[in-house]
């Protein structure tokens, strides 16, 4: 018989195993990741169907509460959630049963789940249609919380024929930057923390996007990098640092999450390098995919995102489009008011 409940940190260990070793694992639904989101105001509730004692499905709650004055509601989230075989109808109804219970108990009015598994998984698709869940529309670009169309690399070949695999252009670039004497070295300390964070600011202010606070990236780093869940990367160049990374990892696969570079030294190729020596680190690790994450799917070569899909499919992955968001609707009434009129409120806040 099937049972649902919210574990604490003293369970931890066994549910990092349980989505480690999942095919749908990833890395945001780890527990560590709830903790490193409770630095920006989230609650983490990490849910779990259990029988007899083992663990056979999960959910890492988010919970965030609604800024209307008078409003005791919230909302749920679950990135790239559940943890779950789609395949088991019934486990998968014990399980947004368990989640809507947890919704009554804190006044949810909706959970959003965006499940990290590519579009054509009809099974999936009809789950969730089956448990009550609406599909959203997020566009083609980053409207979405998470990335929609990615490139995803299978990491089973060996190194010279991923090498082969690569645009010409591709290859060029890495053994240009490695006979120049680009170095790539991972981090070790958390004092170099600062030297990658004051290199994304440089890549932001140039490229002109928004970035978190430093103190997310501490997060990260006191909660994933001491976990071994993540990773950093330095471009070292006779000395100075021209490139960095952020790549994460969970079970067997790797995800690259950040990416900056200095202004000075462009020409050498820094990123193609780093890229390359991530994508020689999972291999290392164990790891049978590499996500690049985030591309628009809009592929006109005039979108200004065009440069970034170029970029990431020249390492010769595969283009992924993911199944999208999905809501499960507690509360109709406070859904609306959530997607109509909060906006508005915030907008004059704002001003």
């Amino acid at each position: 018989m099937y049972t649902t409940r919210v574990i604490d940190k003293n369970e931890k260990d066994i549910f990092n195993d349980f989505v480690n070793n999942h095919p749908r694992g990833h890395f945001l639904q780890l527990w560590e990741w709830g903790q490193v989101k409770k630095g920006m105001g989230w609650e983490s509730l990490p849910l779990i169907v259990e029988q007899d004692g083992i663990i056979e499905a999960s959910l890492l709650i988010l919970k965030r509460h609604i800024p209307l004055p008078g409003l005791n509601k919230c909302i749920f989230y679950s990135p790239r959630g559940p943890v779950v075989d789609a395949d088991n109808e019934e486990l998968c109804a014990v399980l947004f049963e368990g989640a809507r219970k947890v919704a009554r108990e804190n006044g949810a009015i909706f959970l959003k789940i965006d499940p990290d598994v590519p579009t054509g998984d009809e099974q999936l698709d009809e789950v969730l249609l089956k448990n009550g869940l609406k599909k959203n529309d997020t566009g083609l670009d980053f409207d979405g919380v998470q990335p929609r169309f990615v490139f995803r690399l299978d990491l089973s070949p060996d190194e010279n024929t991923l090498l082969d695999n690569m645009h010409s252009k591709w290859r060029y670039n890495i053994r240009l930057a490695s006979r120049k004497g680009v170095v790539i070295r991972p981090v070790e300390n958390k004092n170099e923390l600062g030297v990658f964070y004051e290199i994304l600011q440089e890549t932001a202010q140039r490229d002109q996007f928004l970035i978190r606070g430093y103190e997310y990236f501490e997060w990260i780093w006191d909660y994933m990098v001491e976990a071994g869940f993540a990773k950093l990367f330095l471009a070292e160049y006779e000395g100075e640092i021209i490139a960095a990374t952020l790549a994460m990892i969970s079970g067997d696969k790797a995800w690259y999450l950040y990416g900056a570079s200095s202004n000075r030294h462009r020409n050498l190729m820094p990123n193609y390098l780093i890229q390359w020596e991530m994508i020689r680190w999972a291999r290392e690790q164990g790891c049978t995919l590499y996500d690049f994450r985030g591309v628009s799917g809009d592929l006109n070569e005039d979108n200004p995102l065009y440069g970034l899909y170029r970029f990431k499919k020249g390492f010769g992955g595969e283009f992924t489009e993911f199944i999208g968001e999905w809501d499960q609707i507690y509360s109709p009434v406070f859904y609306w008011l959530f997607n109509h009129v909060l906006p508005i409120y915030l907008k004059i806040r704002r001003r």
